[in-house]
């Protein structure tokens, strides 16, 4: 005898299977765009951008020497993981791109590196620092305090991470980087800064990076914080 589900539930899994759905679109294209441009990206971000560098050495600098540092979103290890194993710490590399960590892996191959998305992934204690540097504003907002959330509660007390959000209120949207479609979306820095205090941490740096112009540019804002 077959069963009718009622309109409730039917509306339930609806919105479900959609939600399941959009989901795996996001997180295909974004994969499958940083496969596509893995060499270019590697390429081009062989430097630091703006205070990049005080950023990071804000984090480091409560992080003993032989510690390990959490990379969600590593990319290829460039610039941010060459520059921690420079001064003396461990990276553990998290990033869904196969191209992206097998280019991480010839460049530093003594250090850790996972495949997995960020929202999938589970950090274990035993890092002492973090960074969600330009991967965050890839996932859609309304997880990015739980995925937060994640990344402080393995950090030791007066640990530090590091992370961007864009500059300007928005909806998600895409964009194109050599050709390639990706996907955006992000809480605005003061709401960041208020989950960021629910979740116990305080304000170390906060200031934009680039400012939003209006029109394609929405801003960055780069933040470091540490955990209470």
């Amino acid at each position: 005898m077959a069963i009718t589900l009622p309109d409730e539930i039917r509306t339930m899994r609806l919105i479900l299977s959609q939600c399941l759905a959009n989901l795996s679109v996001r997180f295909l294209m974004n994969r499958n765009s940083y496969n596509k441009i893995a060499h270019l990206w590697n390429v081009a971000r062989n430097g630091f951008f703006g205070y990049e560098r005080e950023y990071l050495d804000a984090v480091l600098s409560v992080v003993p020497i032989g510690s390990t540092i959490l990379d969600l979103g590593c990319g290829t290890g460039r610039p941010m993981a060459e520059y921690i194993v420079s001064r003396g710490r461990c990276v553990l590399g998290v990033d869904q791109s196969e191209e992206m960590l097998r280019l991480a892996r010839q460049k530093l191959p003594h250090e850790q590196w996972v495949l997995s998305s960020i929202e999938s992934y589970e950090p274990v204690e035993g890092y002492h620092g973090a960074l969600l540097w330009d991967s965050l504003f890839h996932i859609r907002r309304t997880e990015h305090e739980l995925i937060v959330s994640k990344v402080v509660r393995g950090l030791p007390s007066g640990g530090r991470f590091m992370l961007t959000v864009g500059g300007s209120a928005h909806p998600e949207f895409t964009d194109f980087m050599y050709g390639e479609e990706f996907y955006y979306d992000s809480n605005t820095p003061q709401e960041t800064e208020t989950f960021l205090q629910r979740l116990s941490c305080r304000m170390v740096i906060g200031e934009y990076m680039n400012l939003p112009d209006g029109g394609r540019d929405k801003g960055r804002y780069a933040i470091v914080a540490e955990k209470i």
